[in-house]
């Protein structure tokens, strides 16, 4: 087994992106290093390097021969390959057809004000409390649940329920009990949409309910999408809330002017990076990029963490400047054909929050240093348990 650097690599403090991406990027462009797993793939940590393989219809989630196909991890959801090749284009195309309305900008903008109302409600309910208090807890865990709940039409009182599932869905360490978490995901979305044939409402699943479906397929998508609805959104929030307490003089532009709160968002997706873990993508045929050659069923590795930081797109990549033209738009949503679907219900979620919170709250601080805040550990996305703050 050659020698080659191992992903990801690691980080003292998760606002931070190590410098290797950049070195390696440097030195190498797209360059071969080996997964926890032990397997060799080919790492993508510039702009447009990313850019271009996001939008290269010859690389796929799925893989030629799945069974002998590299691995990120033991993760079922984002460890490896995922579909069919032969079916995989026209599945994705469908269920894009099936979800994209749910989350066009139009509805989200109807969406937004109740959004406000309930950061609001979220924000009154956290200045009664006496300080210190977990912010995580308090706003940036339950906000998001509320929303998708709402929007997907999933009983809220199943949260801790459906919560646990997604914690146990992300596991990378234990392939079977992620496994396990995922199939009761879909079972349990797959109820609900059966509940919602009987009993529909002005829902996702409601929608998803009139449409037929013999394998499952639409309730494992509606199941991954309860779990990323949320579980991304509390962790943008929670590094959001750190990246500017972290920079005191871009905090005082948006507090002075809320309506700032755009541009925040945007430096908060483009530079926080709760996974450096990568997005596993399959060649299904030879690609020729900046002189090498991705062999069919070699594993490409997209980093958005890493090329949202590329000094060549963005000058002085790890500062924080929420007034930062945006010209080159980050790739924390993907690009191209699989752009995240969620991505304008994450934008109204985020500035809900970031044009409210130090508004309500503008001496809000933390209770204890960054190094010292409890950690999420063996999960796809790294994250905080808990944000304990005072004001």
């Amino acid at each position: 087994m050659r020698s080659l650097p191992t992903i990801p690599f690691e980080r003292s403090s998760l606002l931070e992106v190590p410098e290797a991406y950049r070195e390696l990027r440097a030195e190498k462009g797209i360059a071969k290093v080996r997964t926890p797993a032990g397997d060799e793939v080919w790492l993508v940590s510039g702009y447009e390097d990313a850019r271009a393989l996001f939008n290269d219809g010859r690389l796929g989630r799925s893989h030629p021969d799945p069974d002998n196909a590299p691995r990120l991890s033991g993760s079922p959801l984002l460890g490896g390959p995922r579909g069919d090749v032969a079916t995989e284009k026209a599945e994705h195309d469908r269920m894009r057809r099936l979800f994209m309305p749910a989350f066009s900008a139009r509805r989200m903008k109807r969406l937004s004000g109740h959004v406000g109302t309930l950061v609001d409600e979220r924000l009154e309910h956290l200045a009664k409390l006496t300080p210190p208090a977990d912010l995580h807890a308090e706003l940036s865990f339950p906000l998001p649940v509320l929303v998708i709940c709402q929007l997907l039409g999933v009983p809220f009182e199943d949260r801790e329920y459906f919560s646990g599932l997604s914690y146990r869905m992300g596991d990378m360490r234990d392939r079977e009990r992620a496994q396990a978490a995922m199939d009761e995901m879909s079972a349990y979305t797959a109820g609900l949409i059966e509940r919602k044939r009987h009993e529909p409402a002005e829902d996702v699943l409601s929608d998803l309910a009139k449409e037929l479906d013999d394998d499952g397929t639409i309730a494992e998508l509606a199941g991954s999408l309860l779990f990323a609805g949320h579980e991304t959104t509390v962790n943008r929030i929670d590094f959001g809330v750190l990246l500017l307490l972290a920079n005191p003089g871009q905090l005082g532009l948006l507090r002075a002017d809320p309506g700032l709160a755009q541009g925040a968002v945007e430096e908060i997706l483009r530079l926080a990076s709760p996974s450096l873990h990568g997005l596993a993508r399959y060649a299904h045929e030879d690609i020729e990029i900046g002189g090498l050659t991705i062999r069919r069923g070699e594993a490409v590795v997209i980093t958005p963490g890493a090329a949202n930081r590329d000094e060549r797109i963005y000058p002085d990549p790890d500062a924080f400047d929420l007034r930062r033209p945006l010209t080159d738009p980050h790739l924390s949503f993907g690009y191209g054909p699989r752009f995240c679907i969620g991505a304008s219900l994450a934008r109204v979620e985020l500035e809900a929050v970031f044009s409210r919170l130090f508004q309500r709250l503008p001496t809000l601080r933390l209770a204890v240093p960054e190094r010292e805040l409890p950690r999420t550990e063996g999960r796809i996305a790294d994250g905080y348990a808990e944000l304990p703050v005072t004001w």
